[in-house]
Protein backbone atom coordinates (compact mmCIF):
# COMPACT_ATOMS: atom_id res chain seq x y z
CA UNK A 1 0.00 0.00 0.00
CA UNK A 2 1.18 3.69 -1.08
CA UNK A 3 2.21 6.41 1.68
CA UNK A 4 -1.18 8.64 2.06
CA UNK A 5 -0.86 11.44 0.06
CA UNK A 6 -1.38 15.17 1.29
CA UNK A 7 -2.09 18.17 -0.41
CA UNK A 8 -0.90 21.19 0.54
CA UNK A 9 -2.87 24.15 -1.03
CA UNK A 10 -1.10 27.90 -0.55
CA UNK A 11 -0.30 30.41 -2.35
CA UNK A 12 3.50 30.99 -0.59
CA UNK A 13 6.14 29.00 -2.38
CA UNK A 14 8.31 29.01 0.45
CA UNK A 15 5.03 27.18 2.68
CA UNK A 16 4.54 24.55 0.10
CA UNK A 17 7.92 23.98 0.39
CA UNK A 18 8.44 23.51 3.77
CA UNK A 19 5.58 21.53 4.07
CA UNK A 20 6.31 18.98 1.40
CA UNK A 21 9.82 18.25 2.79
CA UNK A 22 8.76 17.89 6.34
CA UNK A 23 6.14 15.26 5.50
CA UNK A 24 8.16 13.63 2.82
CA UNK A 25 10.76 13.62 5.65
CA UNK A 26 8.09 11.43 7.60
CA UNK A 27 7.13 9.23 5.12
CA UNK A 28 4.15 10.70 3.20
CA UNK A 29 3.60 11.79 -0.09
CA UNK A 30 2.93 15.30 -1.07
CA UNK A 31 1.38 17.26 -3.93
CA UNK A 32 1.59 21.08 -3.69
CA UNK A 33 -0.73 23.75 -5.32
CA UNK A 34 -0.48 27.65 -5.50
CA UNK A 35 -4.25 28.34 -6.73
CA UNK A 36 -7.88 26.17 -5.92
CA UNK A 37 -8.39 26.06 -9.94
CA UNK A 38 -5.26 23.89 -10.21
CA UNK A 39 -5.87 22.20 -6.76
CA UNK A 40 -9.59 21.11 -7.37
CA UNK A 41 -8.48 20.14 -11.06
CA UNK A 42 -6.35 17.43 -9.29
CA UNK A 43 -8.85 15.92 -7.13
CA UNK A 44 -10.98 15.20 -10.36
CA UNK A 45 -7.58 12.87 -10.84
CA UNK A 46 -6.75 12.06 -7.26
CA UNK A 47 -8.44 11.23 -4.08
CA UNK A 48 -6.09 12.52 -1.11
CA UNK A 49 -5.87 11.53 2.11
CA UNK A 50 -5.54 14.78 4.06
CA UNK A 51 -5.74 17.97 2.41
CA UNK A 52 -4.13 21.11 4.08
CA UNK A 53 -6.09 24.50 2.49
CA UNK A 54 -4.81 27.76 3.23
CA UNK A 55 -7.51 30.52 3.89
CA UNK A 56 -5.54 33.68 1.78
CA UNK A 57 -5.96 32.10 -1.51
CA UNK A 58 -5.24 34.45 -4.82
CA UNK A 59 -8.45 32.82 -6.99
CA UNK A 60 -10.92 31.47 -4.25
CA UNK A 61 -11.91 31.97 -1.08
CA UNK A 62 -10.29 29.54 1.00
CA UNK A 63 -13.65 29.07 3.28
CA UNK A 64 -15.59 28.00 0.31
CA UNK A 65 -12.88 25.50 -0.29
CA UNK A 66 -13.29 23.88 2.78
CA UNK A 67 -16.68 23.87 2.47
CA UNK A 68 -16.58 22.25 -0.56
CA UNK A 69 -13.77 19.37 0.30
CA UNK A 70 -16.25 18.61 3.44
CA UNK A 71 -19.72 17.85 1.47
CA UNK A 72 -17.40 16.21 -1.76
CA UNK A 73 -14.22 14.64 -0.37
CA UNK A 74 -13.34 11.99 2.09
CA UNK A 75 -10.31 13.68 2.77
CA UNK A 76 -9.75 14.87 5.92
CA UNK A 77 -9.36 18.47 5.99
CA UNK A 78 -6.46 20.78 8.15
CA UNK A 79 -6.75 24.70 7.76
CA UNK A 80 -3.18 26.26 8.32
CA UNK A 81 -3.83 30.18 8.08
CA UNK A 82 -2.34 33.66 9.41
CA UNK A 83 -6.32 34.56 10.67
CA UNK A 84 -5.85 33.91 14.52
CA UNK A 85 -9.37 35.20 15.49
CA UNK A 86 -11.29 32.81 17.26
CA UNK A 87 -14.42 33.43 14.93
CA UNK A 88 -12.07 32.30 12.20
CA UNK A 89 -11.17 28.99 13.71
CA UNK A 90 -14.80 28.38 15.03
CA UNK A 91 -15.93 28.91 11.11
CA UNK A 92 -13.55 26.95 9.59
CA UNK A 93 -14.54 24.26 11.73
CA UNK A 94 -18.23 24.68 11.40
CA UNK A 95 -18.15 24.87 7.48
CA UNK A 96 -16.28 20.99 8.06
CA UNK A 97 -12.53 21.08 8.72
CA UNK A 98 -10.92 18.54 11.37
CA UNK A 99 -8.41 21.03 12.52
CA UNK A 100 -6.80 24.49 12.36
CA UNK A 101 -3.33 25.54 12.23
CA UNK A 102 -2.42 28.69 12.51
CA UNK A 103 0.42 30.48 11.02
CA UNK A 104 3.61 31.14 12.03
CA UNK A 105 3.96 27.04 12.75
CA UNK A 106 6.91 24.19 13.78
CA UNK A 107 6.04 21.90 10.56
CA UNK A 108 6.76 18.98 13.26
CA UNK A 109 3.21 20.10 14.59
CA UNK A 110 2.38 20.38 10.96
CA UNK A 111 3.58 16.00 10.93
CA UNK A 112 1.68 15.55 14.01
CA UNK A 113 -1.40 16.65 12.92
CA UNK A 114 -1.71 14.95 10.05
CA UNK A 115 -0.80 11.71 11.40
CA UNK A 116 -3.69 12.27 14.85
CA UNK A 117 -5.67 12.98 11.38
CA UNK A 118 -4.81 9.74 10.06
CA UNK A 119 -4.80 7.60 13.20
CA UNK A 120 -7.86 5.50 12.86
CA UNK A 121 -10.26 5.15 15.27
CA UNK A 122 -9.95 1.81 17.62
CA UNK A 123 -13.04 -0.07 16.60
CA UNK A 124 -14.18 -3.62 15.68
CA UNK A 125 -14.75 -3.96 12.38
CA UNK A 126 -14.09 -1.06 9.60
CA UNK A 127 -14.98 -3.30 6.31
CA UNK A 128 -18.33 -2.81 7.37
CA UNK A 129 -19.61 1.04 5.31
CA UNK A 130 -22.99 1.06 6.37
CA UNK A 131 -25.30 1.54 9.71
CA UNK A 132 -28.98 1.47 10.28
CA UNK A 133 -30.73 3.47 12.79
CA UNK A 134 -34.05 4.52 14.16
CA UNK A 135 -34.74 5.01 10.17
CA UNK A 136 -31.68 6.41 9.26
CA UNK A 137 -28.80 5.20 7.09
CA UNK A 138 -25.57 6.29 7.05
CA UNK A 139 -23.50 5.42 4.39
CA UNK A 140 -19.71 5.54 5.44
CA UNK A 141 -18.56 4.99 1.66
CA UNK A 142 -20.23 7.60 0.01
CA UNK A 143 -20.78 9.97 2.89
CA UNK A 144 -24.56 10.04 3.23
CA UNK A 145 -27.11 10.19 5.58
CA UNK A 146 -30.53 8.77 3.91
CA UNK A 147 -33.69 9.67 6.06
CA UNK A 148 -36.60 7.19 6.15
CA UNK A 149 -38.34 9.34 3.34
CA UNK A 150 -35.81 8.81 1.14
CA UNK A 151 -34.05 12.31 1.04
CA UNK A 152 -30.10 12.24 1.11
CA UNK A 153 -27.79 14.82 3.14
CA UNK A 154 -24.26 14.49 2.72
CA UNK A 155 -22.08 14.76 5.85
CA UNK A 156 -18.04 15.63 6.00
CA UNK A 157 -15.10 13.24 6.62
CA UNK A 158 -14.93 15.25 10.45
CA UNK A 159 -18.79 14.15 11.09
CA UNK A 160 -18.57 11.32 10.03
CA UNK A 161 -15.58 10.02 12.28
CA UNK A 162 -17.72 11.24 15.50
CA UNK A 163 -20.65 9.07 13.82
CA UNK A 164 -19.15 6.40 13.27
CA UNK A 165 -17.67 6.33 16.93
CA UNK A 166 -21.71 6.74 18.53
CA UNK A 167 -22.75 3.84 15.91
CA UNK A 168 -20.28 1.90 16.58
CA UNK A 169 -21.26 2.02 20.53
CA UNK A 170 -24.64 2.65 21.10
CA UNK A 171 -25.75 3.03 24.67
CA UNK A 172 -22.79 3.57 25.92
CA UNK A 173 -20.86 6.96 27.36
CA UNK A 174 -18.32 8.31 25.52
CA UNK A 175 -16.30 10.88 27.25
CA UNK A 176 -14.54 13.46 25.72
CA UNK A 177 -11.20 11.66 26.80
CA UNK A 178 -12.53 8.69 24.94
CA UNK A 179 -13.17 10.74 22.15
CA UNK A 180 -9.54 12.45 21.84
CA UNK A 181 -7.82 8.86 22.14
CA UNK A 182 -10.02 7.34 19.70
CA UNK A 183 -10.14 10.51 17.19
CA UNK A 184 -6.77 11.16 17.28
CA UNK A 185 -6.96 15.31 18.39
CA UNK A 186 -4.75 17.26 20.25
CA UNK A 187 -6.31 17.47 23.34
CA UNK A 188 -7.58 20.93 24.87
CA UNK A 189 -9.90 23.71 24.29
CA UNK A 190 -9.35 23.90 20.25
CA UNK A 191 -10.53 19.76 20.14
CA UNK A 192 -13.58 20.42 22.68
CA UNK A 193 -14.75 22.96 20.48
CA UNK A 194 -14.13 20.82 17.18
CA UNK A 195 -16.18 18.05 18.57
CA UNK A 196 -18.88 20.38 19.87
CA UNK A 197 -19.75 21.80 16.14
CA UNK A 198 -19.67 18.32 14.59
CA UNK A 199 -22.02 16.92 17.30
CA UNK A 200 -24.18 20.29 16.53
CA UNK A 201 -24.26 19.35 13.08
CA UNK A 202 -24.73 15.65 13.24
CA UNK A 203 -27.84 16.84 15.50
CA UNK A 204 -28.67 19.33 12.53
CA UNK A 205 -28.58 16.72 9.92
CA UNK A 206 -30.36 14.07 12.00
CA UNK A 207 -33.18 16.81 12.41
CA UNK A 208 -33.09 16.68 16.29
CA UNK A 209 -34.58 18.86 18.58
CA UNK A 210 -31.56 21.31 19.75
CA UNK A 211 -33.62 21.33 23.05
CA UNK A 212 -34.23 17.48 23.80
CA UNK A 213 -32.03 15.40 21.15
CA UNK A 214 -33.38 12.18 20.88
CA UNK A 215 -30.64 10.32 19.77
CA UNK A 216 -27.14 12.23 20.37
CA UNK A 217 -27.52 12.80 24.12
CA UNK A 218 -24.79 15.36 26.35
CA UNK A 219 -24.31 13.84 29.70
CA UNK A 220 -23.31 17.31 31.69
CA UNK A 221 -19.53 16.68 33.03
CA UNK A 222 -19.28 13.39 31.53
CA UNK A 223 -19.35 12.72 27.80
CA UNK A 224 -22.26 11.96 25.17
CA UNK A 225 -24.42 8.71 24.33
CA UNK A 226 -26.12 7.69 21.63
CA UNK A 227 -29.08 6.17 22.27
CA UNK A 228 -30.24 4.58 19.37
CA UNK A 229 -30.91 0.85 17.90
CA UNK A 230 -27.87 0.36 15.18
CA UNK A 231 -27.16 -2.38 12.86
CA UNK A 232 -24.54 -2.98 10.12
CA UNK A 233 -24.15 -4.23 6.98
Amino acid sequence: MSNPLVTILDDEPQIRAMLSDALEDAGFRTASFARATEFEAALRRTTPDVCLVDLGLPDRDGLAVVHRLALESGAAIIIISGRAQVQDRVTGLELGADDYIIKPFDPAEVVARVRARLRSPKTPDRAQSTARFNGWTAAFDSYILTAEDGTDIPFSHAEGEVLRLFLEAPKRLISRQQMQESLGGVAGDSFDRAMDVRISRLRTKLREDPKNPRLIKTIYGAGYIFLGDVSWS
